[in-house]
């Protein structure tokens, strides 16, 4: 167990903030679910900013590597592209 005040508020802190990760990257996780099985194009244009938004603040945050946040939006884009 830690000893220092700074160490027992690092603790609190860092459990708090892999909460929170955790639970942007299944939401996360979940609406790129959710537009890979949308059928209609129009729905999925329209539901892809959220999404590309969506990834770009889990890279901004280090909860995903910049590069998979990359791959992950191109691959979206081809899907999207391809229900046309």
């Amino acid at each position: 167990m830690a000893n220092h005040k700074s160490a027992l508020k690092r603790i609190r802190s860092n459990e708090t903030k892999r909460l929170t990760n955790r639970y942007q990257h299944k939401t996360t996780r979940n609406a790129i679910k959710k537009l890979r099985e949308m059928e209609k194009a129009k729905d999925a244009e329209a539901f892809l900013p959220t999404v590309i938004s969506m990834i770009d603040k889990l890279a901004k945050k280090n909860i995903v590597h910049n590069n998979k946040a990359g791959n992950l939006k191109s691959n979206l884009m081809k899907h999207v592209a391809a229900l046309k």
